[in-house]
């Protein structure tokens, strides 16, 4: 089983890993990827008006000019403890046991706009970019689509994919059996479902962090969906939209 998620804006300064390097992370081959955006990112920081203007940053987050300048000196540590925000808020990495660790390190990754899918345990520094900057010369989502695409689309097992839309479209899942889109609802006494937004992030986040605890065997999207109802979460297994679309599961908070 592979678990996507979307990284968070914010992050957790300093580390204590070395210093950032492309070909320890998760599939090594998109080092390639990694580096022409590392330099592309790190040059364009030499000009702060300019990374503030691309990344749309206003003067209180002047400080990220700054650490992209660094990425390549700054301490590093593992992806899933670099973010923050509501999802990793909920998912609480920090207090996770070694054994659910452990499990995160094969099975969790977090789509970074800068550095492609890395895993939860993969070294990186903090940094700023989103799956909607724009790079003088470069757009993600052309840099992004068809390698991340490919890499996903030869993972044999399921798909779990809690990603935004704004991070899926920069590399979509497989359709096929056993890759699903998770959407997050609610339901109200008549049964009615809506999307939520806020609230999503933080079930995105409770959800993984109990997969992580319980580490279960999932083959199919069905083992998953009675997973889930074993663990007390409403899960349902829906068609994609689309012959050419994934399948989606909906997690109701």
């Amino acid at each position: 089983m592979l678990v996507l998620l979307p990284p968070s804006e914010t992050k957790r300064d300093g580390g204590e890993g070395v210093s950032l390097d492309v070909a320890t992370l998760a599939f090594p081959e998109l080092a390639g990827h990694r580096e022409e955006l590392v330099e592309r990112v790190t040059a364009l920081a030499a000009d702060p008006e300019a990374t503030m203007r691309a990344l749309r940053l206003g003067p209180r987050l002047a400080f990220e000019v700054e650490r992209n300048r660094a990425l390549r000196e700054a301490p590093t540590m593992p992806a899933i403890d670099r973010y923050t925000g509501v999802l990793f808020d909920a998912l609480d990495a920090g207090t996770l046991d070694e054994r659910s660790r452990s499990f995160a390190a094969h099975t969790v990754m977090v789509h970074s706009a800068l550095f492609g899918l890395v895993g939860a345990l993969d070294a990186i520094p903090a940094y700023r970019l989103s799956h909607d900057s724009r790079l003088p010369g470069l757009t993600l989502r052309r840099h992004w689509r068809t390698a991340i695409a490919a890499r996903l689309a030869a993972h044999a097992g399921v798909i779990v994919d809690l990603r935004s839309e704004g991070y899926a479209e920069l590399g979509p899942a497989p359709a096929r059996v056993g890759s699903a889109f998770v959407r997050v609802v609610a339901e109200d006494a008549d049964g009615r479902r809506r999307a939520l937004n806020h609230f999503n992030k933080q079930a995105k986040g409770r959800f993984t962090r109990a997969l992580l605890e319980s580490r279960p065997d999932v083959t199919s999207l069905g083992e998953l969906v009675d997973w889930a109802t074993a663990t007390g979460f409403a899960l349902d297994l829906r068609p994609g939209p689309s012959g050419d679309a994934p399948h989606e599961l909906e997690l109701v908070a």
